[in-house]
């Protein structure tokens, strides 16, 4: 017969929990997309698109949604 393991799990405690905050790097790679994005589209639109597509399907899959300039929290 075969012997079962049983390991612990500590659950989660919320007040231990590290608040997320956004990282200057991706705000600014973000940025950065975006205005090559507008500049692409200023140029030629039309001829541009593949590669404005390409940009914005890069900007939907590698940021965080949560990534946002730096806000004071409110009171």
């Amino acid at each position: 017969m075969a012997k079962v393991f049983v390991l612990p799990v500590n659950t989660p405690n919320p007040k231990r929990r590290k608040e997320r905050s956004s990282d200057p790097r991706y705000i600014e790679g973000q940025r950065l997309l975006v205005e090559a994005m507008k500049y692409l589209a200023k140029s030629d639109r039309r001829r541009n698109k593949p590669a404005i597509e390409l940009l914005s399907e890069h900007f939907r899959s590698n940021f965080r949604m949560s990534d946002v300039p730096a806000v004071p929290p409110a009171r």
